[in-house]
């Protein structure tokens, strides 16, 4: 098998982006980014090999592979088949800070580390600075499964040679600390009840695994979360699941530039609340059993708040917000889940944007004619919102920080190209 990076990104690259051409075509969906990381930690719980199919081309993929790689975990990445064999013969259990201060789901190791190997050290994890996200919910359901939990300042030791099942409530449906909790759960001895889980579809696609590891669990995609320990899970081969995010952000630029785009391998059940929000601000969208085909001709002001699944999803918030300046109207957007997702709003008001922030609402008022700028990329969905402002801008746009888009969007370019789109990647020149 030939060994292949899935990507490749560079800090000082930019994407030059020129308005004014209507999106038109097919795509179809890469694996998605916040399965597929997590999947691959989960080849921490068995000693045999675990094959995933349809692994996004993405920049966090080679940073995970390397995280586990520091755990002594065999990791062979095909970026061309989009396949990735893990296999976790003997871990360690003190992951590379090097590597897990980069990414954000190095953080999904622990759960499973403390399961197989009882023991965990690591650094304080990385990504995306989009407001605090606090490892405590992770931390205290172990304690509740018989850890012994050290924290300082550089990151976290936990201890669990006699790990039992426990009843934890959540104080708020955390993703990760859901998924750290169920994979500790799978080989604890005993059965463990995770109360106000989180039920995201990404959170799904790592359960059925699980199952089809070995695995009881029971109550998937509910918020409550029944899992029985076992004595050891096998490899299995499996799909990760389609990217939601990333068919949400292909619509709704097909939308803001009035285009006609086919999404393929996709699933419309994990888009409903999207969906249902896009028809309301006047977007044509059909569903097939796994497509989706968008057009738009003319929008209107909407009202959006976003809440942990099955609501609307604060990763597509910015991308959202670019939509509504173009509709007609004062729509009003309430961001519930990261404090800091209105940080792109500056960006997008340089662009000519009447956009009015007040604590965690914003008004859009709309449509604006927007103009070419230079603009920042903060991070994966606020660069990718970054772009879809530009390709209805007038002019150019230059979204700096590319690397934040390279980590969630596999061939962003090159797709976005095959759609029509004008845009390149450049060197930035920090002009």
């Amino acid at each position: 098998m030939a060994l292949l990076s899935t990507t490749t990104t560079v800090a000082t690259d930019a994407f030059r982006v020129r308005g004014g051409a209507r999106l038109h075509g097919t795509i179809r969906l890469s694996g998605a980014k916040n399965s597929a990381l997590k999947l691959m930690a989960a080849a921490l719980l068995s000693e045999e090999p675990l094959q995933l199919r349809e692994v996004p081309a993405i920049a966090d993929v080679p940073v995970m592979a390397e995280v586990l790689r520091g755990l002594g975990v065999e990791v062979a990445l095909d970026a061309e088949r989009q396949t990735c064999r893990l296999q976790a013969t003997d871990p360690g259990w003190h992951a590379p800070a090097d590597a897990v201060s980069r990414i954000r789901a190095s953080l999904s190791t622990l759960g499973p580390l403390v399961a197989r190997v009882r023991r965990a050290r690591l650094a304080l994890p990385g990504g995306d600075r989009i407001g605090a996200r606090s490892i405590d919910l992770h931390l205290r359901g172990l304690a509740a499964m018989g850890a012994e939990v050290r924290q300082d300042a550089h990151g976290v030791e936990v201890t669990a040679p006699d790990l039992h099942g426990a009843m934890i409530t959540l104080d708020f449906p955390s993703v990760g600390a859901t998924e750290n909790l169920l994979m500790a759960a799978t080989l604890a001895d005993g059965t463990t009840v995770i109360d106000n889980a989180a039920r995201e579809p990404e959170i799904q696609d790592l359960c059925r695994m699980l199952v089809a590891m070995g695995a009881r669990i029971d109550g998937i995609g509910q918020p409550r979360l029944e899992i029985e320990g076992v004595d050891r899970l096998r490899g299995v081969t499996w799909e990760t699941c389609p990217d939601r995010i990333e068919a949400g952000t292909y619509a709704m630029a097909a939308a803001a530039t009035g285009g006609d785009v086919v999404i393929e391998r996709v699933r419309p059940t994990d888009l409903t609340l999207p969906l249902l929000k896009l028809r309301a601000s006047g977007v044509l969208v059909e569903e097939g059993s796994s497509s989706l085909r968008v057009t738009s001709d003319g929008l209107r002001a909407v009202d959006v708040v976003t809440l942990p699944y099955p609501g609307f999803p604060t990763d597509l918030q910015p991308q959202l917000m670019v939509l509504l300046t173009q509709a007609r109207g004062t729509s009003r957007c309430t961001e519930n889940v990261f404090e800091s997702r209105f940080s792109f709003v500056d960006e997008l008001a340089r662009m000519g944007a009447d956009v009015e922030v007040d604590g965690h609402h914003a008004l859009i008022r709309g449509p604006s004619r927007l103009h070419g700028a230079v603009l920042a990329g903060l991070d994966v969905r606020a660069g990718a919102a970054g772009v879809m402002a530009g390709l209805i801008a007038e002019g150019e746009t230059i979204v700096r920080d590319v690397h934040h888009i390279d980590r969630g969007y596999a061939h962003f370019v090159p797709r976005l190209q095959a759609l029509g789109a004008d845009i390149e990647r450049i060197p930035d020149t920090g002009a």
